[in-house]
């Protein structure tokens, strides 16, 4: 009697710990698959989709004084125009004061401006470099010249920036309308879009999007901590040195620093440029210092602690979700990446939360 021959199965042939991580690989890949699908469907509408973010933002930052208005039986669209009047009247006043108080110290500025040029212009000549007038006069007739030839250049990209400014004013309008209605119905336009999931999904996935909300809203709280002491920062030291305007450049820090990265560096130059005019090129570098280690604090302690603390989440994590968002995004990316890192990670660790055994039990 001859015995069939068994061919070994070579499904068992692969080690088990072979079979596990492609089992990993093929999941990690179509979720990275799926994660860039959602950012360049975004890209493709960011005319939308940024003024959108930038409304859940101010929506997070609002909100609180909008429910304590409704508390006290203002009218939901009533109460949604007070906060954004309020908001914008801030805006306008600390745009006024920086105007009035760079209105008044002009003419010194400009005074000194001019004098701190003609030093520059002086120390080029008379300094290590050995340049003289007379090449200095040749550079800026070949700059005029360029300019001259390349007006149509220049038209181009003026043409472009005005285009860009358009967009903008655009959609700082959709930012602004899209807040008004998340501040007065934001919890009916929820609940109608929680509807279109099965009826059994609706609770746990409602109770879980309050609990990332409040994640938000603490983040946003933080960041203006942040954004504060940034500004009192640069400000203090400002005033220390001498430098003009240091009301003005608290305000315009304060403001900047809600965008990371580059409203450092926007808020740097602008305080170096000031002192490097009014007191020269020590004063400027002692202002560089002073807002570079005030920058090196805030992004390495603050942001880390405070608002890893209000998206519970991980300092580390935090500085990883600022990078990687940057990375992906650019400036919007790197301004919208925490908050989202802050609703997400709240969002499922209440889904989570949830027994096992009420989810079957929900299910049948």
């Amino acid at each position: 009697m001859v015995l069939p021959v068994v061919e070994p199965d070579a499904e068992h042939e692969v080690p088990q710990g072979v079979r596990t991580a492609a089992g990993w690989a093929w999941r990690l890949l179509l979720f990275a698959a799926l994660i860039w699908g959602v950012g360049w469907l975004l890209g493709e509408f960011s005319g939308v989709t940024v003024p959108l973010g930038i409304a859940f933002l101010l929506t997070a930052l609002l909100c609180p004084l909008a429910h304590q208005l409704k508390t006290w039986n203002w009218h939901p669209l009533l109460a949604a125009g007070a906060c954004l009047l309020a908001m914008l009247l801030i805006i306008a006043g600390i745009g006024w004061g920086i105007g009035a108080t760079a209105a008044k110290q002009a003419p010194e500025l400009v005074q000194q401006s001019v004098a701190g040029f003609n030093q520059l212009m002086q120390w080029v000549a008379d300094g290590p470099l050995g340049i003289d007038q007379s090449q200095i006069d040749q550079w800026m007739q070949s700059l005029t010249q360029w300019i001259t030839d390349s007006r149509a250049v220049l038209a181009a990209y003026a043409a472009r920036v005005g285009a860009s400014v358009g967009h903008f004013f655009a959609g700082v309008a959709i930012a602004l309308i899209a807040t008004f209605f998340f501040l007065a119905e934001g919890q009916q336009l929820w609940r109608a879009s929680a509807r279109l999931l099965p009826e059994r999904y609706q609770q746990p996935t409602h109770k879980a999007a309050e609990r990332g909300w409040a994640s938000l809203v603490s983040y946003m709280r933080a960041q203006v901590i942040v954004s504060a002491v940034d500004a009192a920062g640069v400000s203090i030291i400002a005033a220390v040195i001498g430098v003009p305007m240091a009301l003005a450049l608290f305000a315009l820090t304060f403001i900047v620093c809600f965008i990371p990265v580059v409203g450092a560096i926007i808020a740097g130059t602008v305080a170096t440029s000031l002192a490097l005019i009014t007191h020269g090129w020590v004063a400027a570098l002692i202002m560089a210092g002073g807002t570079v280690v005030v920058m090196w604090v805030e992004s390495h302690f603050l942001q880390p602690l405070l608002l890893g603390k209000a998206a519970s989440v991980h300092p580390l994590g935090v500085l990883i979700g600022i990078v990687v968002g940057a990375q992906v995004g650019g400036i919007v990316g790197a301004l919208v990446a925490i908050p989202v890192l802050a609703f997400f990670v709240a969002f499922i660790r209440s889904l989570r939360g949830r027994p096992e055994a009420s989810a079957i039990k929900s299910e049948n």
